[in-house]
């Protein structure tokens, strides 16, 4: 079993060996035993609290790549090009914890009809459809860091 220990950003590597596709729910837990796409069994072995995003590439042991896809899923999208009404999704939905994705004219969230039920009664449109879902970390957030330098300091970003 391949034993995946570090986080790499993508722009710390050039091509990985294997590929990870994991939905989001799966891509929050830390520790836990994996598929390879490929077929071979992994486990991940990352520092509590980590996680993964499209295109992390993960390190094992060995010193074999892994390179993490999101999977699709079934997820609720709003597009708005009304900033406001936008903004008053996002608080609506914040306001009772759903994970979101925000984009510039677009929100999105895991899929739940009572949660599109809300948002239509507030005038929006939602799309239900399979796409991959990458929400907001949070701004408490300790979970991924990528290790890098600027010029002659080094640093982390949590």
């Amino acid at each position: 079993m391949l034993k995946l220990i570090e986080i790499l950003s993508p722009q710390q590597v050039s091509a990985a060996k294997h590929t990870l596709t994991l939905p989001y729910e799966r891509r929050i837990i830390s520790r836990q035993r994996v598929t390879l796409d490929q077929g071979g069994d992994a486990g991940l072995f990352l520092a509590r609290g980590a996680s993964l995003q499209d295109g992390d590439v993960l390190k094992a042991e060995n010193g074999e790549l892994v390179k993490i896809q999101a999977a699709l899923e079934t997820v609720s999208t709003l597009y708005c090009a009304d900033r406001l009404l936008l903004a008053r999704a996002c608080y609506h939905l914040g306001n009772r914890h759903v994970a979101l994705e925000i984009r510039d004219g677009r929100l999105r969230y895991l899929h739940d009809h009572v949660l599109d039920d809300m948002l239509l009664g507030l005038g929006l449109k939602v799309v239900v459809e399979q796409a991959t879902f990458e929400p907001e970390a949070g701004a408490y957030s300790t979970g991924h860091s990528h290790q890098h330098s600027h010029g002659a300091h080094a640093h982390s970003h949590d």
